[in-house]
């Protein structure tokens, strides 16, 4: 074997075994046992995946492939048997939210993205909300309208360095999401609630969240 594919190897395994000692650790790990396990090179990819998903709530088929550097074949194969015993024929492009009896994960559509979240763990509140943090330009807007509540939709702009139409594009999708209430100006849905998903999971996000989340208790406001 070639150097380079041995370092591709190397890192494929290291990286299978950090998450799934993660999914090893969740309550949910061992829901499948009985089956007859499938391996890649001796490291469970099963508990890798859910280790990832327990991590990155919300992330998508091929970023979940990509960063476990697993193929897509494979994680499908995974992911079938995560979700429901493989009742579903692709789970990357099942057309409707994928609700198991007993699964380890459940899957959900967000436009042209199919998200991976553990079972019985999000308010479908809450998966909606994880899906739009996981697009940077949404995230970014409700971070900014979280910090600043009365912020216009030209500020928001100027903050983000994007279009005012982009602005304006993502906030109808928000509002129809039911993260936004443009009923006077723009408010965050839910506030608190978004805040607990981004500080909870700001590692699986970037820096920006990261700093975000480290300033978070001056956002929330008691109101006894």
């Amino acid at each position: 074997m070639p150097s380079g594919d041995r370092r591709v190897d190397a890192e494929k395994r290291a990286t299978l075994r950090r998450f799934a000692a993660l999914g090893a650790a969740t309550p949910l790990a061992g829901l499948s046992a009985g089956e007859a396990e499938a391996k890649t090179d001796g490291t469970d990819a099963r508990d890798a995946i859910l280790g990832y998903v327990n991590a990155t709530p919300g992330a998508h088929f091929s970023k979940l492939r990509d960063d476990l550097k697993l193929g897509t074949g494979e994680t499908q194969h995974h992911l079938r048997r995560l979700l429901d015993e493989g009742h579903a024929s692709d789970a990357s492009v099942s057309p409707s939210d994928h609700r198991s009896d007993g699964g380890a994960l459940v899957s959900r559509r967000d436009g042209d993205y199919r998200r991976f979240f553990v079972a019985d763990r999000f308010s479908t509140f809450e998966q909606v909300a994880l899906g739009y943090l996981r697009r940077e330009t949404p995230r970014r807007m409700l971070m900014t309208l979280l910090r600043h509540p009365d912020a216009t939709g030209s500020e928001i702009a100027g903050a983000l360095d994007v279009s005012r139409a982009t602005v304006s594009t993502y906030a109808s999708q928000l509002d129809a999401a039911g993260l936004l209430d443009r009923t006077d100006g723009y408010a965050v849905s839910r506030p608190e609630t978004v805040i607990t998903l981004l500080v909870r999971y700001a590692d699986s996000f970037d820096a920006e969240t990261r700093a975000f989340a480290a300033d978070a208790d001056s956002l929330v406001r008691y109101d006894p």
